[in-house]
């Protein structure tokens, strides 16, 4: 079983058209409406519909590390820095992490891409 994703609103439209592509299972924050929402919301939210969130936005590692000290549980956030890594490279270790990954291997962890 693949990993589906929900990209945050901050991700690259390549990186977005280039998982497609590849057949990825992804939702973005733009087609769920959630666009304004703060990012406590938005993992929640993937945690709701099932899906890994994926952000470049520092504030999300901070929060999702909060909640695994609280056993909070989510379904998993990937985060790659935007200066860190290229679209290329987002595309390829997402699509990765999609395909190797299953659901329950990402439950409650922070994974950090490149890879």
């Amino acid at each position: 079983m693949s990993v589906p994703l929900y990209l945050d609103h901050h991700v690259d439209v390549a990186i977005t058209e280039g998982l497609r592509r590849a057949g990825i299972d992804l939702l973005t924050c733009r087609e769920d409406g959630t666009t304004t929402w703060d990012d406590e919301r938005l993992l929640a939210r993937a945690d709701e519909l099932g899906r890994v969130l994926f952000s470049q936005d520092d504030d999300l590692l901070a929060i999702a590390n909060r909640w695994q000290q609280e056993r909070r549980g989510f379904s998993g956030l990937i985060y790659g820095h935007q200066l860190r890594i290229s679209i290329g490279q987002a595309v390829h270790d997402l699509g990765l992490i999609s395909q190797v990954y299953d659901p329950e291997d990402m439950r409650d962890r922070v994974e950090f891409i490149p890879l």
